[in-house]
């Protein structure tokens, strides 16, 4: 499954939804929570159910529910258990406890195979979860991460620098978001970059994201998910090195270490173009239908 750019959608805006199928995301999240009023969560669900329940579904369709605290969950999960979003959004996580408790309430109404994407850094508390979600990795469909909810939980005036830079605790969270996905064998979706007419900044930042190991990103406007697909797409140049460093080992399985071009390339390296030819294949592959 490519998971190189995830588009956010208002659950209550059917219009966007159909706007958005033509946006070239790799999946949809239909959101019930932030973007909807309290007074709109009703019709929301039945917007999302009947816009899940389509003749044809292009691009997955993922529902981000409201948190198991809201006293929203359950009915968000009626509502759409019986048209299948392909995967369910679980703001406001707090470790493996979070996404058990998720899971019990989803096979309670026929998700059983359904995973979940955990955006596990929104509390304070979360942050000393994180290493917990390989304990639950087989329900995992991705981790990622946000910076708003828990700055303003903890009361800091911005999460980030006057560049647009994330201060160092909101770093620092990132990162572990990096590491708590990878540890847990999952891929790690970097959040989103809320300055939408930015374009140069996006892509800035969209390729630090994928320089460092994420492999995709939330979007929150369709204008932003091309920019991000380019970024967590390897280049030819990266993918043909990739290919050569691959072939090179496969002709040489009892070496340490290969030369390819008066370069030396190890296990690591090995490791990281077999992670790229993947990700490559994955961009090649037709989209589902």
């Amino acid at each position: 499954m490519r998971l190189r750019s995830l588009l956010f959608v208002p659950g209550d805006r059917p219009d966007q939804m159909t706007k958005a199928l033509l946006a070239g995301a790799d999946a949809l999240i239909l959101d019930l929570e932030d973007s909807v009023a309290p007074q709109r969560k009703a019709q929301a669900r039945i917007d999302v159910a009947a816009f899940l329940n389509r003749d044809a579904r292009p691009v997955p369709l993922w529902v981000r529910v409201n948190p198991l605290r809201s006293g929203f969950t359950d009915q968000d999960l009626a509502a759409v258990a019986v048209a299948r979003p392909d995967a369910v959004v679980l703001p406001k996580a707090e470790g493996a406890a979070s996404v058990i408790e998720l899971a019990r309430r989803m096979n309670a109404t026929g998700m059983s195979a359904t995973r979940i994407l955990p955006i596990a850094t929104e509390t304070p508390a979360a942050i000393f979860r994180m290493g917990e979600y390989g304990t639950v990795a087989e329900r995992l469909v991705a981790v990622t991460w946000g910076a708003e909810d828990l700055s303003a939980a903890v009361g800091a005036t911005s999460a980030r620098e006057p560049s647009g830079s994330f201060t160092a605790p909101y770093e620092m969270v990132r990162a572990l978001t990096l590491f708590a996905a990878h540890a847990a064998q999952v891929p790690a979706i970097e959040t989103v970059y809320p300055a939408f007419r930015d374009h140069d900044g996006l892509s800035h930042y969209a390729e630090r994201g994928a320089r460092d190991g994420f492999s995709g990103m939330l979007a929150i406007h369709p204008s932003q998910v091309k920019i991000i697909n380019a970024a967590f797409t390897p280049s030819a140049q990266i993918v043909d090195r990739s290919r050569r460093i691959v072939a090179e080992f496969n002709k040489h399985p009892d070496a340490g270490v290969v030369s390819i071009d008066g370069g030396m390339f190890d296990a690591p390296h090995l490791k990281q173009a077999q992670r790229i030819l993947a990700q490559a294949d994955a961009a090649d592959a037709p989209d589902p239908k």
